[in-house]
Parts: structure tokens; C-alpha cells; sequence
């Protein structure tokens, strides 16, 4: 199930993104911190009183040049309208109201979602009183706030979440696989969703997904049902101008929240780009199993050595997704499809596989064992022990005697060794680490 979406939008240079990186902190930090990880600050993910939501900063995707900012201050907010469930349209205290902002306001009216005014730079008591103004805006109570300091933070997100829809349930079942498509335009995933139902499409009915222009599309596959859910290609964003061509970026997020398993397709003809990066970022920060499938082999020179190269080239490009396993094919002449939903099947299993306390413990005793974490200062990691908390995916929380003492490179080295006894093959995971209570 999706989670709940909140855009940013205003005219530049009210702040947007200041207040963007305060809602995320440092999720992203947390999330991820291996090397290699490419990422787009268009898009984040917040928590506030244990609901997570997503969040998308409209002032990433700003077209430059001074002659375009009324149709990029439009584009910001066609964009909120159309995918966010809650608004927060930002001004500037300081400034008071810019026909700029009264611009926004008057889209904001049409789009019949949750508008919250945040005022910002209202950074002492005396600036308080520069938020009335805005009420004229039409969106009842103003929220003062200061990107700089912080403050307010706390009464916005209140009302943010005061908006949220409410939760619904999966529609599907558990046993049901949801596996998104991904990738730039161009790299086949329209061609690879027809291959893969083809004549082998048993349950198949199109209805329109809750993500906009996404479409789902059930089947049945040797006694296992699935769900595709196809998406418009992301593009690169300093090469894209059209708001709905933007909109494709947020409706990714939705199918990459939704799904259980996400496939990444790469053009096998073109190769490896930046903007691949990107793309496979966010299943990745999302959580997601994932599965690297390179398209159009069939129209690739090749030798003997080629698809070892181009996995390596994989590897090398994709540090923070090693676990992910790769399948060359061909969509248009279904060369080596057969060998997908299988991959897809077993990264599914394993992105909801739960380990026992007991053997987890085992594979950790034996690694420190093996390798004993290094000093800081004369003191030593010692981990009490360790245990699963999450599935989808897999989770596990250390408990030590000072968090501090996990450098990143132990924890690294304490993933590999689960990897190894446990596999996990396709899905990330999350370690975390803990102080023991000493009431324990």
C-alpha cells in the first residue's frame, strides 16, 4: 500500500527544499549510507507521530532561467494537484504575497485536496505577525514557520497529517506478487509487460491502478498470481519541460510503494546511463526486492565474454544493489524470458523471509568470532545480541553496549555474513543498531 504523498509548492526562493531536507532529516542518511548510492533530491521520505509519508520537493524540478518561472511556478502546482494527497503551499513572511503566490493559490483552488499555507522565514515573535496577510489566501489557518531555525516544524506536520487519507486495504492478497516496471524511456518496458502476459495470460482484466496512468494488470503464471503494474519511463530531469512528463517521475513512486518486487530495465543496447542510477535509486531506498533486467539482447553484439562484462559493468555502477540479480532478454523476441518469473518468485520469497532469533545469533556470534570489531579509543563493540524485527525487508536490530562503535564497514562486514548464511538474494537490508538496556 502506497503511502501517503505531500508536495511542496510555491513560487522559488520561499524555501521549499530547506524545508524539504528538515521533513526528511536524515532519513535518507539513515536509509542508506553505502557508497555509490546516486540520489535525486526530488523525493523523500518523512515520519511524523509513526506515519510515514512521501514527499515531494516541486523546487528540485525548477526550469531555469528567469523568463520561466511562471510557467515553472504552474508546473509546480499542476504537479502537486495531480499526485499529492496533502499541499503545503509555501510563501515567503517576509515578502508578503506575490502575484506569483496568488498564482498558485488560484490553481490550488481547482485541485479539491488539503491546502496548508506555511509561512516561512518567520524567524522571531516580531515576523509573527507578517503571517496574517496570507489568510486572505483562502485556505483558513497559516502555519508560521523557519526553515532556518525549524521552528513551527512540528504544528505544520501536525496538520499535515491531520489530512492524510484514510488507510485502505491492500487489494490484493497476500499470496499475490506486485512486481513494478521501471526504467528511462525507451528501454522496452511496455514491450517486456506484453511479453511476459503474451498468450500466457490466464486472469487478465485492466483497471486502472490508484497511481494515475499506471496501469495494473492481473495474472496467473503455473499457479502463482501476479499483478503488473506498469509506469511511464523517468527521464532525466534537466531534459524534461513538460509538466506531464514530471508527473512520471511521482507516478514511479507510487508503483514503487505499491509493489513487492521491482524490476529495473536497462537498454542492453545502450548501455549504462546516470540517470539508470537514479532510477534504481529509489526501489532501492524504498525497501524493495529488485531484479536488473537488461532488454534488447537480442540486437547486441556479443561474444562469449559479453554478458560477463555487462554484469560487471552492472556491478560496478550499481554498488548499493550487489544483491540484486540480474537477467539478460529479449522482450520483442522473447529470447530468455522464461527465466524471469522465476528470478521474480525467488526475490519475492526472499524479501519476506524472517530468520530465526536463534540462528541469527549463530551467524553472528561465528562472524565476531572470525572477525572481533576493531577499538575507538580503547573501547570495543560487543553485541549482546541481534534479532529480526520486519519483513519486506528484512530488518534486523543489534543490540551493543554503544551504538557508536558501529562503524559502517563492521556493519557492512555483519551483512555479508548474513547474506552468506542466509541469502537474501535481491532484497536490501536493514541493520540497525541499538543499546542494550541494562535493565535487560
Amino acid at each position: 500500500m502506497a503511502k501517503p504523498i505531500v508536495a511542496i509548492v510555491g513560487r522559488p526562493n520561499v524555501g521549499k527544499s530547506t524545508i524539504f531536507n528538515r521533513i526528511i532529516g536524515d532519513k535518507l542518511a539513515i536509509v542508506e549510507d553505502k557508497p555509490g548510492v546516486t540520489r535525486d533530491r526530488l523525493y523523500g521520505t518523512g515520519e511524523w507521530l509513526n506515519r510515514q509519508f512521501s514527499v515531494i520537493d516541486t523546487g528540485g524540478i525548477e526550469i531555469e532561467g528567469d523568463d520561466e518561472i511562471m510557467r515553472s511556478v504552474r508546473m509546480q502546482a499542476e504537479l502537486a494537484i495531480e499526485e499529492a494527497d496533502v499541499i503545503v503551499f509555501m510563501v515567503d513572511a517576509k515578502a508578503g504575497i506575490t502575484p506569483a503566490d496568488s498564482e498558485v493559490a488560484q490553481m490550488l483552488y481547482r485541485a479539491k485536496k488539503p491546502v496548508i499555507v506555511a509561512a516561512n522565514k518567520v524567524d522571531n515573535l516580531q515576523r509573527q505577525d507578517d503571517i496574517y496577510e496570507f489568510y486572505s489566501l483562502g485556505f483558513g489557518d497559516v502555519v508560521g514557520i523557519s526553515g532556518a531555525h525549524g521552528t513551527g516544524l512540528g504544528d505544520l506536520l501536525d496538520e499535515v497529517i491531520r489530512h492524510f487519507p484514510e488507510s485502505e486495504a491492500d487489494e490484493y492478497g497476500e499470496d499475490v506478487i506486485k512486481v513494478a516496471l521501471i526504467g528511462r524511456p525507451n528501454v522496452g518496458k511496455s514491450s517486456l509487460v506484453n511479453a511476459i502476459l503474451g498468450e500466457e495470460r490466464v486472469i487478465v482484466s485492466d483497471i486502472a491502478g490508484t497511481t494515475r496512468d499506471a496501469i495494473d494488470t492481473p495474472f496467473e503464471k503455473d499457479g502463482q498470481k501476479y499483478v503488473i503494474i506498469d509506469t511511464a519511463g523517468m527521464r532525466k530531469r534537466g531534459k524534461v519541460y513538460e509538466a506531464t512528463e514530471k508527473y512520471s517521475v511521482m507516478r514511479a513512486m507510487r508503483a514503487i510503494e505499491r509493489a513487492d518486487v521491482v524490476l529495473v530495465v536497462l537498454n542492453g543496447e545502450e548501455g549504462i546511463i546516470e540517470q539508470d542510477k537514479h532510477i534504481a535509486g529509489y526501489a532501492h531506498e524504498a525497501g524493495k526486492a529488485a531484479v536488473f533486467v537488461v532488454n534488447k539482447w537480442d540486437i547486441v553484439e556479443k561474444d562469449d565474454k559479453t554478458m560477463h562484462q555487462f554484469s560487471q559493468r552492472i556491478r560496478d555502477h550499481f554498488l548499493f544493489m550487489t544483491y540484486a540479480p540480474i537477467v539478460f532478454l529479449s522482450a520483442k523476441t522473447k529470447q530468455k524470458l522464461h527465466k524471469l518469473l522465476p528470478v521474480v518468485d525467488q526475490v519475492a520469497e526472499q524479501h519476506h523471509m524472517r530468520v530465526p532469533t536463534h540462528l541469527l545469533n549463530d551467524v553472528v556470534s561465528d562472524a565476531v568470532a572470525m572477525n572481533p570489531p576493531p577499538t575507538d579509543k580503547g573501547k570495543r563493540l560487543r553485541i549482546n545480541y541481534a534479532t529480526q524485527v520486519a519483513v519486506k525487508p528484512p530488518t534486523f536490530v543489534f543490540f551493543v553496549n554503544d551504538p557508536e562503535l558501529m562503524h559502517f564497514s563492521y556493519e557492512r562486514y555483519l551483512e555479508n555474513r548474513i547474506r552468506a548464511a542466509f541469502g537474501f538474494e535481491g532484497t536490501p537490508l536493514r541493520l540497525f543498531t541499538r543499546r542494550k538496556s541494562t535493565e535487560e
